[in-house]
């Protein structure tokens, strides 16, 4: 919200510079998400989108999560497929999965009342991938939910998969409660999870997901080692090495902002595997 302590607007300019800050090391993805702006109209992120693609042509971008995407929707009083084909005109390349937390109607009203109820973020998904446009797909865990609201979660995902084929792949989000009201009200601080929770998570939904692709663990938020260990828990993707990561760490993650490319070729080749350097597409760019 405008004057709310800690909000900040980048402008084109900063957004710019602040991409120019990862030229010392191979980018291929720039992943871009948000608050819901009061007045940001679709033209901003279209020339963020635009000026990203002139500075560093062949870096992938991921952009807006579905509640800003049917935000800008809602203040241009136009459509979810209007505000994407302006996007993807000014080359934006796949959707992120954010903002679907858990999709329990009881589990949304008291962490995320003012976002996209759960057939709302569905249609949005569902309407990207019928035009052509992938996207990764999220549950947030280790709050409020129970393990029904999981696996109900990960059905209507399964469902929307069979449907569009649209998901390139499933990221499990480990809760933070640090410098948030839920944190507050519940009387939480530190890590919400444990290393069992973030590997069970992962491991069921790789069993559960049998028709989306990939699986992948956030190291920002279940650690390096413990990613390392869900290599063998069916997670195939252990997400790149981040130039500046923001939201967990502002929610208490205590995990590096960034890892070097050697960093993680070690902790792969150290748990027995085989380490691809991928694109935002998962096709293969090289191996090491």
């Amino acid at each position: 919200r405008p004057n709310e302590e800690g909000a900040y607007l980048m402008s084109l300019e900063e957004a710019f510079h602040e991409a120019s800050l990862a030229s010392d090391t191979p980018v291929r993805e720039f992943h871009i998400v948000g608050g819901l702006h009061p007045k940001l109209r679709v033209s901003y992120y279209a020339d963020l989108i635009r000026g990203l693609k002139e500075r560093h042509p062949g870096v992938e971008i991921k952009a807006l999560t579905a509640v800003e995407i049917a935000n800008l929707a809602r203040i241009e009083k136009t459509s979810v497929e209007d505000v994407l084909e302006r996007l993807v005109e000014a080359g934006l390349d796949t959707l992120p999965g954010g903002g679907a937390e858990v999709f329990a109607k009881g589990v949304r009203a008291t962490i995320a009342e003012r976002k996209l109820a759960a057939e709302e973020w569905i249609d949005v998904h569902r309407r990207a991938h019928r035009m052509g446009i992938r996207s990764n797909c999220t549950m947030l865990y280790g709050h409020v939910e129970t393990y029904e609201d999981r696996v109900d979660h990960l059905a209507l995902l399964r469902d929307l998969q069979d449907e569009t084929g649209g998901f390139l792949a499933y990221i499990p989000l480990a809760y933070h409660p640090d410098n948030n009201e839920l944190g507050e009200q519940l009387g939480r601080t530190g890590t919400a999870t444990t290393g069992f929770d973030d590997l069970k998570n992962l491991a069921v939904g790789r069993l559960f997901l049998d028709n989306i692709r990939h699986i992948k663990t956030h190291w920002i938020m279940n650690t390096p080692k413990v990613s390392q260990i869900a290599l063998h828990f069916g997670v195939d993707d252990l997400e790149g090495t981040v130039r500046r990561e923001r939201i967990y760490h502002e929610a208490g993650a205590g995990t590096p902002e960034g890892m070097t490319f050697a960093e993680i070729v070690r902790l792969i080749r150290d748990a027995g595997k085989r380490p691809v350097e991928r694109n935002v597409q998962y096709e293969e760019v090289r191996e090491w």
